[in-house]
């Protein structure tokens, strides 16, 4: 509990709100072109037969304020387990009252509960206020690495070779 911010797991019940939350972030990013997924595919991948991702979610007033989406990963130099956090948002009106400090600090305690080697994010290059704020709180943003995807026809394309 932070104030009167109640962190909890993600229930079933929390995804109508988290996938909202979801396009308010790809609204905040200029990216809502890309949100293809639905409510359903969220609840199916968090409280499916077999998951593939965790959430937790910020309550205040017993109203989801903010949410943070993260999933296990593995690095082979070190041959340990990671945790990565997909998102992390919180809605604006309720920003600037340590909502996202303490959703980044809870999957961190979760990370270290679980004897993760690594907690990782992307971060777009002209957010500075998220940057400056990662930072703050002992995050570094790596300079020589940069993120390479494929999807769509590229991926089907790349698949068939």
């Amino acid at each position: 509990m932070f104030g009167s911010i109640v962190i909890v797991p993600a229930l079933r019940d929390h995804v109508p709100a988290i996938f909202a939350m979801v396009r308010e972030l790809a609204d905040y990013e200029k990216l809502s072109h890309l949100v293809t997924g639905t409510e359903q595919d969220l609840e199916r991948d968090l409280f499916g037969e077999r998951p593939v991702i965790e959430a937790i979610v910020a309550m205040r007033e017993g109203e989801p304020v903010g949410y943070a989406l993260y999933f296990q990963t593995y690095s082979t130099f070190l041959t340990r387990r990671g945790l990565w956090l997909e998102d992390i948002y919180v809605k604006t009106a309720a920003r600037g009252k340590g909502i996202g400090e303490a959703l980044l600090r809870c999957v961190a305690n979760i990370a270290t509960e679980r004897g993760c080697a690594r907690f990782e994010w992307s971060v777009l290059d002209w957010n500075h206020k998220a940057i400056d704020f990662y930072q703050r709180l002992g995050a570094t943003v790596m300079p020589d690495w940069r993120i390479a995807r494929v999807t769509g026809p590229a991926l089907e394309q790349l698949a068939r070779r």
